[in-house]
């Protein structure tokens, strides 16, 4: 687990899934879904007033209006089907794959034709799909489309006479602090009621491209995946989606306005299709424009860029500054990610990049980005080489010299040139807790490391508060990456 955060997907079943994943998941290449820009710019108190419900909030009066829409959703695969097991802290196991197995989760409906929203996990690979309504009917569900990226599907049903949708609200609106409730069935106990506040937004979890859950301490439990999360004014504002299996208060929900904006392509595809030109992204921040002397202080500063992608063939390199798309300003890089992922694969975009300090141009076509994104295995046990005192380590770090073997064991590129980390000192100066033993250092502030001596020189160099950007290659990633250091009073 990469930073400690353990999270399992909430729907209570043996077959359906559960993950156990990490905050600093492997960033994928451009990839996300189309969003609306937030309300950061607004001023806060016309923010306020657009949210805040006239009066004391209610839950009583905003469950009684929404429970008729909340759906119980029991789904049921045949024997030997595969499926992903559920973390132990669950409390379920993977299942013996030769018998039947079913699970169940939550849902609600969003509109009269009898289209119901839910996660993509909480039906993945059944078989029968049981829909029971809050007055007791069951009906047959069919999956209309899915997307597993950022874990939504799209349910209907048949029924005859038309069903009561929920209000579906602005998650672009969310602030923190904000009182919220969350419906659903947790271990079966149907249409629970549970309310919280908005802890975070924003949050990562899997996949940082992609990512933008509603962190809520609203109690959400093993089947509540799939169920509403609601706000004061009775709208639906996310699906719950995760739960922290190490603490009872920290839930996920993915936010409304991602489902909504995938909702036409589940309809008319079935499925989802992003945007993609094949890089990896950061924010230019005050201590890397410092750094590497960059000559704007915001935009999408790209850190890696993918094998015969688009962004290959149009030109765009490492250190390259993505500031503009069409001639509309970027800001962030997650601007620029929702921006060509709103935009369908074929489709060209015009992006201002600046090379070196020039201002330039770039035609880049999109392709479509890939449904898994691309990793290396784990990074396997290495020998430790002779200790060398604390005191003596730049950073913290003990490095040694890229050799053959290790180029051969873990598949790095000959592009790659450098030292490697072997160890890294909690308790020396400016501890670097994101560095991964096996990572490749290249350069730092753009001057290239060859030998550990390099490395110690450029470092050693630094004063204390200087910020040192160290651009490398990560094997468990597969892809190249700054890290920022601080450098520390010695």
């Amino acid at each position: 687990m990469r930073l400690g955060l353990t999270v399992a997907l909430c729907s209570a079943v043996s077959f359906l899934v559960g993950i156990t994943a990490a905050g600093d998941a492997a960033r994928s290449a451009l990839a996300i879904l189309p969003q609306a820009p937030r309300s950061a710019d607004r001023p806060a108190a016309a923010r306020a007033a657009s949210i805040a419900p006239a009066g004391a909030t209610s839950f009583a009066d905003v469950a009684e209006r929404v429970n008729a829409a909340v759906v119980n959703i029991e789904a049921a695969a045949h024997p030997g089907r595969e499926r992903r097991r559920l973390p132990d802290e669950s409390g379920f196991g993977p299942g013996d794959p030769n018998i039947p197995h079913q699970g169940s989760g939550s849902g609600f409906v969003i509109d009269r034709q009898g289209f119901i929203l839910t996660n993509y996990h909480v039906i993945e690979n059944a078989d029968r799909i049981t829909v029971t309504l809050a007055d007791g009917r069951a009906l047959r569900g069919e999956v209309v489309g899915t997307d597993p990226a950022i874990d939504v599907a799209l349910l209907h049903v048949n029924s005859v006479s038309a069903l009561e949708p929920v209000p579906l609200g602005n998650s672009d609106e969310l602030r923190v602090g904000e009182w919220v409730c969350a419906i659903g069935n947790p271990l079966g106990y149907v249409h629970s009621v549970t309310v919280g506040v908005v802890s975070f937004i924003g949050r990562k979890l899997f996949d940082a491209s992609l990512d933008d859950y509603i962190q809520t301490d609203a109690a959400i439990n093993f089947g509540n995946s799939g169920g509403p999360l609601i706000n004061a004014r009775g709208e639906v504002i996310g699906i719950n989606s995760a739960i922290s299996s190490r603490a009872s208060n920290i839930g996920f929900a993915v936010p409304i306005n991602q489902a909504l904006a995938i909702l036409p392509q589940l309809k008319t595809r079935g499925r989802v299709s992003r945007g993609f030109i094949g890089v990896v992204l950061t924010d230019v921040t005050p201590d890397l424009q410092k750094s590497l002397k960059l000559p704007v202080g915001r935009g999408a500063l790209v850190e890696d860029v993918n094998e015969g992608s688009p962004a290959e063939r149009s030109g765009i390199r490492p250190y390259d500054i993505i500031v503009a798309v069409d001639g509309r300003d970027v800001w962030t890089n997650e601007e620029l990610i929702r921006e060509i992922s709103g935009r369908l694969p074929g489709s060209a975009a015009r992006l201002d990049v600046l090379h070196e300090g020039r201002r330039q141009t770039m035609q880049v076509k999109l392709t479509e980005r890939p449904s898994e994104p691309g990793g290396a295995d784990p990074l396997p046990a290495q020998p430790r080489p002779e200790p060398v005192p604390s005191s003596d380590l730049p950073l913290g770090l003990t490095l040694r010299e890229i050799d053959l073997a290790f180029v051969r064991r873990m598949q790095i590129p000959s592009s790659v040139q450098g030292v490697v980390v072997v160890r890294s000192d909690p308790a020396g100066a400016a501890f670097v807790p994101v560095i991964r033993r096996g990572f490749v250092i290249m350069e730092v502030n753009r001057q290239p490391v060859q030998t550990v001596a390099d490395f110690a020189r450029i470092v050693i160099a630094a004063r204390p508060g200087d910020a040192l950007a160290l651009y490398g290659y990560d094997p468990t990633l597969g892809q190249r990456a700054i890290i920022l250091a601080t450098v520390d009073a010695r």
